[in-house]
């Protein structure tokens, strides 16, 4: 053990798993050369090549040797960090953390936890906002509630409900366009565009049309949050998912132009825990909760 190179194995397995020196040097907060020195030395003491070098300086790839090495101590670093963190924490038994996007943390999980506090008011529900498809205890969090199109390898991943899509504006918009309500009137307004793949204007066209629909027109926010704000301040028409908006349809800050007309989407979001999570009876209470949530929202 004594003899072990760990800091070296720690810059190795971070290149392989950030894909290149620079990132993994940034994430240590050392220099790219620190980084490339690690690397030399770990091939000196190993007496092995890790990677196969390409006639860039920064090309590479990691040889079968390398590959096997940085998944062994990629998963041992998990581990360590994992323990780490329950030791440092000490959080109660009753505590439980929950990492997804931004946009449903605010506007599908946030509003329903006062609901949560006044059934379970034992527990104490922390948000992390991570994107992220990846063990959830990488963030020392307890559950994570992804959008996409699951299941994934590495966690255990529970389909959580499903979604829709279809055209939102604000009212003042909606009647200052005339009142558009076919597919075909969509070429006549300004789409708002979510740079999520899984809520592009491009499954709408294909679904609803129109074929000449200029999909590549029109500002691109971030976030589904955001481009639902822009659309509620009249700044064009947004494809919505049906979860997020459905606060702003109600209250009406938004309409839907196009009545019913809808892009259905299966299986939209997921609940994913470690495949070897121990015996948390606080997360298994809230994953309960947000199945019930799910299915309510899904009957009404």
């Amino acid at each position: 053990m004594n003899e072990l190179p760990l800091n070296a194995m720690r810059a190795f397995a971070l290149t392989i798993e950030r894909d290149g020196v620079r990132a993994a040097a940034r994430e240590l907060h050392v220099s790219h050369s620190a980084v490339s020195r690690h690397l030399r030395e770990l091939e000196r003491w190993l007496g092995v090549a890790l990677f196969e070098r390409g006639a860039g300086r920064e090309a590479f790839r990691v040889t079968p040797q390398g590959r096997q090495l940085a998944t062994t101590v990629l998963g041992a670093l998990r581990d360590i960090g994992s323990a780490a963190e329950a030791v440092r924490e000490r959080r109660s038994r009753h505590a439980v953390t929950i990492s997804c996007a931004p946009s449903f943390a605010s506007r599908w999980l946030l509003p329903r936890l006062p609901a949560l506090e006044r059934r379970y008011p034992h527990l104490e529900l922390s948000i992390h906002v991570d994107q992220r498809v990846e063990d959830p205890r990488q963030s020392g969090c307890d559950l994570a509630i992804r959008m996409g199109r699951g299941p994934w390898a590495r966690v255990k991943s529970q389909a959580l409900m499903d979604d829709a899509l279809f055209p939102v504006m604000s009212p003042e918009a909606w009647i200052k366009a005339g009142r558009p309500g076919v597919p075909a009137d969509l070429c006549k307004l300004r789409l708002l565009h979510d740079r999520d793949p899984s809520a592009s204007w491009l499954l709408w066209r294909q679904a609803h049309g129109p074929v000449n629909l200029d999909v590549r027109k029109g500002p691109r926010f971030s976030s589904s949050d955001l481009v639902l704000r822009a659309a509620a301040q009249g700044l064009g028409v947004a494809l919505a998912r049906q979860r997020l908006a459905a606060g702003d349809l109600e209250a009406g800050t938004l309409v839907r132009p196009m009545g019913t007309l809808a892009v259905s989407l299966k299986d939209a979001y997921w609940v994913v825990s470690p495949l070897a999570q121990p015996k948390h009876d606080a997360a298994a209470l809230v994953t309960a909760w947000l199945q019930r949530e799910a299915g309510t929202q899904q009957k009404s």
